[in-house]
């Protein structure tokens, strides 16, 4: 594993976290429910971008956690389907 490797996942994991916090920033100040299934989205895209990083940089031989971050993944597009579904004006 090279070190732009490590830096790409870690940018992602960055960019979500980034993404997670304006999005509740802005739920915060507009109280659209919308914003808040999104960021919480993205709250979980950023665990399995952390779950990916161990996964593939930490532990690459020793812990297979591909379980997890599919959980995890499936997870965040499920609180955001269901925000597309139930949160329709």
């Amino acid at each position: 594993m090279t070190i732009w490797a490590s830096a790409v996942y870690l940018l992602c994991l960055l960019t979500s976290v980034v993404c997670a916090g304006l999005l509740f920033r802005s739920y915060r100040r507009n109280r659209t429910r919308m914003l808040l299934w999104s960021s919480a989205c993205f709250a979980l895209l950023a665990v399995n971008n952390f779950l990916m990083f161990l996964d593939i940089v930490v532990f690459p031989t020793s812990i297979d956690l591909s379980l997890p971050r599919t959980c995890c993944s499936l997870a965040a597009v499920g609180v955001l389907l269901y925000g597309f579904i139930w949160e329709i004006d």
